[in-house]
């Protein structure tokens, strides 16, 4: 065996930026908690590990909050910047500098980026037809269009692809577009747009691609769009438009997509200002640092394509690799508001500790691009059976033996040194899980060390040996053991847990549980009095997160309701008066038949009974209802809705529905009700 340190390492590592515009949740976490362990892990094995994150903060949809609240811009991203930060900080995700991508590094290194792809002639410019909102006074970025999917005709689609079929394409060749906005109806004006000559790259993209930067899955992924071509990517958006404006372009403004992965290199601009770091030899074409992001799989097309093409033309290196997860489901499903799975990182927080989750992300997570299922119930199993049973049950265990018979110091030896070979030596396997990124396979094995190290103590049972006279220094040497071993675990799972890890060192006296410590056996060594390092996971407290998390949602929904800043004047938001009200004649209606509507994923097609007199429906109910659950139930429906000609069919009035994350409901009257009565 060698014990040799492996070379220091220079690594900077990402993680992709949170958008500033909302809460973050445990989908979130997920990537965050995934970096931090693996960051944690390289520093603890002595290498020059750095890790810089930022908020997000361009885009139209930071615009229209920062007025709907009534505040600026820069209000609002300093303000979701510090919440973000809080959360981070709560789940013991540790960067060495969180930035923004509004900030002066970020404009720099964005302008001379553009500038060096321009001046290489990579940049074209082109009048385009947009979408522009008459009512808001502005163009219409992808995602605040909607409309029908030009490719498989579903409808409710947005502008930039399809949630039924995966097409992608412009909003201008959306049918019948609205404004998700204020709901007006877009016109097409002409305006210039600048765009990155992406097909200049193909080639150094497949290169770059066919060199082991991101997983076979994502190869696999990312060759579809060569088997399909390129197209020039769009990098400009017209005013008004939170972000920094093209040079030489007044009025035009960067795509908040180019210079969000930016904010990596402006990040770390400004670590190096604070600390003294080479930023160039990071990042120069020839350096011979490591650099790393962690990212999503949905946005991975940006990261493994865009990024890296528009470094190598701007005379910059390239990621060393791009690390893609999965989503995060709940109890085997989308995570989800109204059933309060949804749950926000500062929900959970307020009711169970974080490291269960670091834990349990741990031992869940591998180095492919599968989703994790958080199963609630197996949570708290795995959290209470390995950490708190295993591990910390060790210290328990033996401390008192220590402190009664030993006055708080370690045995002067070793009294099993097979043992502790066979412990240090996993080091080097588990480390190895570590570097792949195969968490789950290095929590087990350091479960199947805790598990020896539990069937030593029970075999040796010295709570039984210390009621014999003369056996108190046995005793103490299996206690001492116990507690080296203990020791052993907590600095191999140190990564996951370091605020246990940061407790563990305070017990043993220790400055460090770094990787390498794990060689120097402790004996004649004091400890401090232990004190409970975990307590177990309680239901009741599971419970009351879930409960928590749906009155999250309440209040985000009075949040919503409630009438804020200039956009309060909106013509969406207007009131309407009773006598507006009054002419929408709403009526019971039994559902005779439902039927799938070939063609698309989101529509049934439903004959409704209004007492006498039927109707043809189309509703966007499908994700929600089997048809056959559906035939004979009531509901209620607006009958003097004008008819609307549809691609399947007329559809004769419309189904009142509540909707959420999770779908769509329809609204039930009470079984009393009879066919074609008014609501009233």
């Amino acid at each position: 065996m060698s014990n040799a340190t492996p070379a220091s390492r220079k690594i900077l590592v990402t993680s992709a930026l949170p958008y500033a515009n909302g809460a973050i949740h445990l989908g979130h976490l997920l990537e965050y908690i995934q970096t931090d362990i693996w960051v944690r892990f390289q520093k603890s094995r002595g290498h020059q590990c750095h890790y810089v994150c930022a908020d997000d903060a361009h885009g139209t949809a930071i615009m229209l909050r920062a007025e709907q609240e009534g505040v600026t811009p820069e209000e609002l991203i300093n303000r979701v910047s510090q919440e973000h930060q809080r959360d981070f900080s709560r789940f013991g995700v540790a960067f060495d500098n969180y930035h923004s991508t509004h900030s002066e590094e970020n404009r720099y290194f964005s302008e001379l980026i553009y500038k060096r792809l321009r001046d290489k002639g990579h940049i074209a410019t082109r009048d385009i037809e947009q979408m522009y909102d008459p009512v808001k006074g502005l163009f219409l970025a992808d995602r605040f269009i909607k409309g029908t999917c030009p490719k498989c005709h579903t409808a409710d689609q947005y502008g930039d692809n399809c949630e039924a079929c995966g097409a992608t394409y412009t909003p201008a060749d959306l049918i019948d577009p609205v404004s998700a906005i204020s709901g007006a109806t877009p016109e097409v004006r002409s305006s210039t747009h600048y765009f990155f000559k992406l097909p200049d790259f193909a080639d150094f993209l497949k290169s770059w691609i066919d060199d082991g930067h991101v997983q076979p899955q994502i190869r696999n992924k990312l060759m579809e769009w060569f088997e399909s071509g390129f197209n020039e990517w769009d990098i400009s958006r017209d005013a008004p438009y939170f972000g920094f404006e093209i040079p030489d372009a007044p009025g035009k403004y960067f795509y908040v997509w180019l210079d969000a992965p930016i904010g990596y290199l402006a990040s770390f601009k400004n670590l190096c200002e604070r600390d003294g770091l080479d930023f160039d030899s990071y990042w120069r074409r020839d350096s011979d640092a490591e650099v790393y992001h962690f990212i999503g799989k949905d946005i991975v097309y940006f990261h493994a394509l865009f990024w890296p093409a528009m470094l190598h033309g701007a005379e910059m290196r390239t990621p060393s690799a791009v690390n893609c997860h999965g989503f995060v489901t709940v109890n085997g499903a989308k995570m989800s508001k109204s059933r309060g799975t949804f749950i926000k990182a500062e929900t959970y927080a307020e009711h169970l500790n974080p490291e269960y989750l670091r834990y349990y992300f741990a031992a869940k997570l591998g180095s492919r691009v599968d989703d994790l299922d958080l199963n609630l119930e197996d949570f708290a199993q795995r959290v209470n059976s390995d950490l708190v049973g295993k591990v910390v049950n060790i210290a328990s265990r033996c401390a008192g033996f220590v402190k009664k018979l030993g006055g708080g110091r370690l045995s002067a030896e070793c009294t099993e040194p097979q043992m502790r070979e066979r412990f240090i030596t996993a080091g080097e396997e588990i480390a190895s899980y570590y570097e792949d990124r195969e968490f789950a396979r290095a929590m087990r094995l350091i479960m199947e060390l805790a598990d020896e190290a539990n069937t030593y103590i029970a075999d040796k049972a010295p709570w039984a040996l210390a009621k014999e006279d003369g056996r108190e220094q046995e005793v103490l040497d299996i206690c001492s053991m116990g507690i080296n071993l203990f020791r052993q675990l907590m600095v191999y799972l140190a990564p996951v847990v370091p605020a246990m890890a940061e407790q563990t060192a305070s017990f043993l006296k220790l400055d460090s549980l770094d990787w390498n410590s794990r060689e120097q056996w402790l004996v004649d060594h004091e400890i401090a009095k232990f004190k409970p390092l975990m307590t177990r996971v309680e239901t009741d407290r599971i419970n009351a997160m879930i409960e928590a998390s749906k009155e999250d949602l309440v209040e985000e929904q009075k949040l919503k309701e409630a009438p804020k800043g200039p956009l309060a004047d909106d013509p969406i938001a207007e009131q309407i008066t009773f006598d507006d009200f009054a002419k929408v004649d709403l009526r019971i209606a039994r559902i005779a038949k439902a039927e799938y509507v070939e063609g698309a994923d989101k529509l049934l097609k439903l004959t409704l009974d209004l007492g006498g007199e039927t109707r043809q429906v189309f509703a966007g109910i499908r994700r929600a209802y089997a048809p056959e659950a559906l035939e004979g139930k009531l509901t209620v429906m607006v009958a003097n809705l004008a008819p609307r000609k549809m691609r399947f069919g007329m559809s004769e009035g419309m189904v009142l529905a509540a909707g959420d994350n999770d779908g769509i409901y329809l609204l039930e009257p009470h079984s009393g009700a009879k066919p074609g009565q008014r609501v009233s």
